[in-house]
């Protein structure tokens, strides 16, 4: 066990990019962050504004998520001070839980001595979560294609292409998971599933190759994005137009109703951005529009006895114990 407690700091993320539904996300630099001290009892200290109206106890989501790794581990999990905070927008398909659930995995293992590799510790919040979309990139960071079955949690990582970055826009409402899968068809037909197979297997080859030019092409997609539309007020106008100003590519993240859009770092952005605040303007909705890198850090984790010497790891750089 840690002795003076440690620091986890996991991403938010956006999953699907359009055809990737439920196996392909990326990671952004906002951060859900964890201070974990062994205490003599179990303290849940949630804080910031984000987090108001989340428990403060043994029920929230976050403490939750350790346990999830002491159960894995089939170890009892130590008592600590848990701190909680953020900002990853809630309800945004910024994938809000899944940074709480890998961190607090995280969390709990690193409380535990580390019992659980990398690949456990994916495939807890992936069977947790349902799907591994969110839960990879916010883990291991960069660009990350992820399969779920009853073998296992399968990944592949992807560095970022040289100069590709992203451009949220980030709506001031709120969208459940819940709502968004409720509106999804129970059966597709098969020129829609051939259209999804390629498009998704399309853009995970020219992410993979630093194909910015097929972006537009590969990030189409008629399985969720055409049905979630309604709930997201001028989606399909930003789907249709945002690559006539300066977009590569965009796509709903997640669930929405943030969309993101694919940019050229070496481009101004300011005529994507006035785009972007113009579809808001004329849908009546208000929100932000932000360039963000490609965060490859992923979830990383600081010892506080090693932070004066700047001494950190993520789950795919660990230290010896």
């Amino acid at each position: 066990m840690t002795p003076s407690g440690f620091t986890v700091r996991a991403p938010a993320s956006s999953a699907n990019l359009g055809p990737g539904f439920d196996s392909l996300g990326l990671s952004v630099p906002l951060y859900t962050t964890l201070r974990v001290t062994p205490h003599h009892r179990t303290e849940v200290v949630p804080l910031g504004p984000e987090l108001d109206c989340t428990p403060a106890d043994e029920t929230n989501y976050v403490y939750r998520a350790m346990q999830l790794a002491a159960q894995r581990a089939a170890r009892p999990l130590p008592p600590a001070r848990v701190e909680i905070e953020t900002d990853v927008p809630l309800a945004r398909g910024l994938g809000s839980s899944a940074a709480a659930l890998v961190a607090g995995i995280v969390a709990g293992n690193e409380l535990l001595g580390r019992p659980l590799d990398d690949e456990t510790v994916l495939d807890v919040a992936a069977r947790e979560e349902g799907h591994p979309d969110n839960v990879a990139p916010a883990l291991f960071g960069g660009i990350v294609v992820a399969t779920l079955d009853k073998l296992g949690t399968h990944y592949v990582r992807l560095d970022p292409p040289d100069h590709l970055g992203v451009t949220v826009l980030v709506p001031d409402f709120e969208l459940s998971t819940s709502k968004a899968r409720a509106v999804l068809p129970k059966e597709y037909s098969r020129a829609d599933a051939v259209h999804a197979l390629s498009h998704a297997a399309l853009l995970a080859a020219a992410l993979a190759q630093g194909r910015l030019d097929l972006l537009r092409h590969a990030m189409q997609d008629y399985i969720h994005q055409i049905w979630r539309a309604p709930l997201v007020p001028g989606l399909s106008d930003i789907l249709e137009e945002a690559h006539l100003h300066g977009a590569l590519g965009a796509a709903l993240s997640g669930a929405g109703p943030t969309v993101l859009c694919f940019h050229d770092t070496r481009q101004d952005t300011a005529r994507l951005h006035s785009y972007l605040h113009s579809v808001m303007a004329r849908n009546g909705l208000t929100g932000r529009v932000l360039d963000l890198p490609i965060d490859q850090a992923g979830t990383v984790v600081e010892r506080h006895e090693a932070a004066a010497a700047g001494q950190e790891h993520s789950p795919t750089r660990q230290p010896s114990p």
